[in-house]
């Protein structure tokens, strides 16, 4: 267990690192969608590559940030009862959702999207609008998105086994949010 441990370790600073990297985004997001509307107000002068740039951003900023979420336990919950049960259910709640649902569902997307990414980029996809910007790195992003999600998931779910089995402590607090 302690192997694992260790490769959960890893895959955990590796979702940090990447959250960082979209936190960061939303921020050069924002300068991008200010300087954009500054450029069109006062110089009458706009560009569909800007405005294509900003959705690419946001679109890196969810997907990316999806497992650094996960990893925070952030993520969002239908719970139904996962608030009003034990810690120990919690985290057999969070075994079974990860083994059936998580993994299985963002290994197979991340599947589907590899190859739109590999033909996008051996064709060099080109957005149809005027001034648009290539396709490939967004559909690359697509399927690291979810493959980190994968990563994230198996970190998560060694975790969970972990803490089933008396190696680790876990804290499963979940903060219900406001209805």
């Amino acid at each position: 267990m302690p192997a694992f441990l260790s490769v959960s370790r890893l895959i955990d600073s590796v979702s940090q690192f990447i959250g960082r990297i979209a936190d960061y985004m939303v921020l050069v997001c924002c300068f991008i969608s200010a300087g954009n509307a500054i450029v069109r107000y006062l110089f009458n002068y706009s560009s569909n590559g800007w405005l294509e740039i900003q959705w690419y951003l946001f679109a890196y900023v969810v997907v990316l940030g999806a497992a650094h979420t996960l990893r925070n336990n952030e993520h969002v919950r239908v719970d139904l009862i996962y608030g009003s049960v034990s810690d120990r259910a919690r985290i057999w709640i969070d075994i079974i959702g990860l083994i059936v649902f998580l993994i299985p569902a963002c290994s197979f997307l991340a599947y589907l999207c590899w190859p739109y990414f590999v033909i996008a980029f051996q064709q060099g996809e080109v957005s149809a609008n005027a001034g648009g910007l290539i396709r490939w790195p967004v559909k690359l992003v697509l399927f690291a998105g979810f493959a980190l999600l994968v990563l994230q998931g198996i970190s998560e779910l060694i975790k969970r086994i972990a803490a089933v089995s008396g190696y680790i402590q876990l804290e499963t607090k979940y903060e219900k949010p406001l209805q």
